[in-house]
Protein backbone atom coordinates (compact mmCIF):
# COMPACT_ATOMS: atom_id res chain seq x y z
CA UNK A 1 0.00 0.00 0.00
CA UNK A 2 1.24 3.49 -0.78
CA UNK A 3 0.88 6.61 1.34
CA UNK A 4 1.53 10.29 0.64
CA UNK A 5 3.06 11.65 3.85
CA UNK A 6 3.68 15.28 4.82
CA UNK A 7 6.07 15.79 7.75
CA UNK A 8 6.81 19.07 9.51
CA UNK A 9 9.76 19.15 11.90
CA UNK A 10 10.87 21.60 14.57
CA UNK A 11 14.08 21.31 16.54
CA UNK A 12 14.01 22.27 20.23
CA UNK A 13 15.26 25.82 20.80
CA UNK A 14 17.73 24.64 23.44
CA UNK A 15 18.85 21.52 21.56
CA UNK A 16 22.49 20.51 21.93
CA UNK A 17 24.15 21.13 18.51
CA UNK A 18 26.05 17.81 18.71
CA UNK A 19 22.81 15.90 19.33
CA UNK A 20 21.16 17.69 16.43
CA UNK A 21 24.03 16.80 14.09
CA UNK A 22 24.00 13.16 15.24
CA UNK A 23 20.25 12.92 14.62
CA UNK A 24 20.62 14.42 11.14
CA UNK A 25 23.33 11.89 10.25
CA UNK A 26 21.33 9.00 11.73
CA UNK A 27 18.13 10.16 9.99
CA UNK A 28 19.81 10.18 6.57
CA UNK A 29 21.31 6.73 7.09
CA UNK A 30 17.99 5.34 8.33
CA UNK A 31 16.13 6.88 5.37
CA UNK A 32 18.63 5.24 3.00
CA UNK A 33 17.91 1.86 4.63
CA UNK A 34 14.16 2.42 4.30
CA UNK A 35 14.60 3.32 0.63
CA UNK A 36 16.66 0.16 0.10
CA UNK A 37 13.84 -1.89 1.68
CA UNK A 38 11.27 -0.20 -0.59
CA UNK A 39 9.45 1.73 2.14
CA UNK A 40 10.64 5.22 1.19
CA UNK A 41 9.83 5.63 -2.51
CA UNK A 42 10.25 9.39 -3.10
CA UNK A 43 10.95 12.46 -0.96
CA UNK A 44 10.62 16.18 -1.68
CA UNK A 45 11.66 19.16 0.43
CA UNK A 46 9.27 22.12 0.73
CA UNK A 47 11.32 25.24 -0.12
CA UNK A 48 11.51 27.74 2.72
CA UNK A 49 10.07 25.35 5.33
CA UNK A 50 11.39 22.57 7.56
CA UNK A 51 8.95 20.19 5.92
CA UNK A 52 8.84 17.37 3.40
CA UNK A 53 6.43 15.29 1.34
CA UNK A 54 7.12 11.68 0.53
CA UNK A 55 5.64 8.59 -1.02
CA UNK A 56 5.97 5.67 1.38
CA UNK A 57 5.08 1.97 1.05
CA UNK A 58 3.94 -0.28 3.86
CA UNK A 59 1.64 -3.29 4.27
CA UNK A 60 -0.88 -1.12 6.10
CA UNK A 61 -1.25 1.99 8.28
CA UNK A 62 0.04 0.14 11.33
CA UNK A 63 3.30 -0.75 9.61
CA UNK A 64 3.64 2.82 8.32
CA UNK A 65 3.21 4.11 11.87
CA UNK A 66 5.95 1.75 13.06
CA UNK A 67 8.25 2.93 10.27
CA UNK A 68 7.67 6.64 10.90
CA UNK A 69 7.85 6.39 14.69
CA UNK A 70 11.15 4.53 14.31
CA UNK A 71 12.79 7.47 12.56
CA UNK A 72 15.54 9.15 14.63
CA UNK A 73 13.86 12.57 14.18
CA UNK A 74 10.40 11.32 15.17
CA UNK A 75 10.38 13.20 18.52
CA UNK A 76 10.76 16.47 16.57
CA UNK A 77 8.04 15.71 14.02
CA UNK A 78 5.43 18.23 15.13
CA UNK A 79 2.96 17.32 12.40
CA UNK A 80 2.58 14.18 10.30
CA UNK A 81 -0.26 14.04 7.76
CA UNK A 82 -0.85 10.67 6.09
CA UNK A 83 -2.94 10.19 2.96
CA UNK A 84 -3.54 6.58 1.84
CA UNK A 85 -3.30 6.27 -1.93
CA UNK A 86 -5.37 4.09 -4.23
CA UNK A 87 -4.57 3.19 -7.82
CA UNK A 88 -6.26 5.39 -10.41
CA UNK A 89 -7.57 3.76 -13.59
CA UNK A 90 -5.70 6.20 -15.89
CA UNK A 91 -2.37 6.18 -14.01
CA UNK A 92 0.25 5.47 -16.70
CA UNK A 93 2.89 4.29 -14.21
CA UNK A 94 3.27 0.58 -13.55
CA UNK A 95 1.88 -0.41 -10.18
CA UNK A 96 4.27 -2.14 -7.76
CA UNK A 97 3.64 -5.80 -7.03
Amino acid sequence: MEFLVNITLRWSDDMDPELKERIIVDERAHAAELAQKGHLVRMWRVPGRFENWGVWRARDATELHEILSGMPAFPWMVRVDVHPLARHAVDPAPYPA
